[in-house]
């Protein structure tokens, strides 16, 4: 289904789609009742079905994971096999990133984390003179800062709530305030967003202002990155908030 739907799409968008694909994150597969299992073969071999199922050719293909006969799409064959961007965050899906992917979409919003991810990436083959290095960020901007922030928290809890112990490590966050998040979800989703420390707001979120953005992703610019993703919430008003990265932080960042 994922084949047909991004053929599909390629061939509607004459040959610019991008497909995005990641291994998904353990706490969510479990809420949803679903096993998380072998996330680095499953995407690996996933990548190289889609990618073959885009050249029009019929395929068998016997993985560990995947086992196909005889398939094939439905379509003129369109006029490339779209690039491939690799979700990944901890440090073997990154290095499989830099292996097979187009470019990466690194779960992250600080500076620090790409200093982590970069070598992981290069590790894994990328050459990053030709690698899209994505930063899939959480993000929100408003004139006010205190309403940029408040909206952000939700989201910077949920990432809190699944990230592992190394990362806290290296943004020096003190672990007592991530238990009293992750404990929040427990009693309430209410108690874990009022958990959310100016701490955890800055490492892993780009919120704020429009110059206080501007000034978050031109640190992640300089770290390496080179696309930065508009990630949820977006802010407080998302219209409103869209207006402003269009109107306001694209500008710049094009004018340089």
């Amino acid at each position: 289904q994922l084949a047909s739907a991004i053929a599909t799409v390629n061939e509607v968008s004459e040959g610019r789609a991008v497909l995005g694909i990641g291994p998904g994150d353990k706490m969510t597969f479990d809420s949803l009742g679903i096993e998380w299992e072998k996330p680095l073969e499953t995407i690996r071999e996933t990548v190289d079905v889609i990618r073959q199922m885009q050249t029009g050719k019929k395929i068998s293909y016997d993985g560990k994971i995947l086992k196909i006969k005889s398939a094939k799409l439905n379509f003129g064959k369109g006029s490339n096999i779209p690039p491939v961007y690799i979700g990944a965050q901890g440090p073997n899906m990154l290095k499989l990133a830099g292996e097979i992917g187009d470019g990466a979409l690194v779960n992250a919003s600080h500076p620090l984390d790409f200093k982590e991810a970069l070598p992981n990436l290069v590790h894994g083959g990328a050459d990053l003179s030709h690698f899209d290095v994505g930063a899939y960020t959480s993000f929100s901007v408003a004139e006010n800062r205190d309403d940029a922030l408040k909206a952000a928290k939700p989201v910077v809890a949920f990432i809190v709530a699944g990230s592992p112990d190394a990362v806290f490590e290296r943004h020096e966050i003190d672990m007592m305030d991530v238990g009293a998040v992750r404990s929040g979800f427990k009693t309430g989703f209410a108690d874990a967003i009022s958990a959310v420390t100016d701490e955890m707001l800055d490492a892993f979120s780009i919120c704020g202002t429009p110059a206080e953005c501007i000034e978050k992703i031109n640190g992640l610019i300089k770290a390496g990155v080179t696309q930065v993703v508009i990630g949820s919430p977006i802010g407080p008003d998302r219209e409103e908030a869209i207006k402003i990265v269009g109107k306001g932080i694209m500008p710049y960042f094009c004018n340089q």
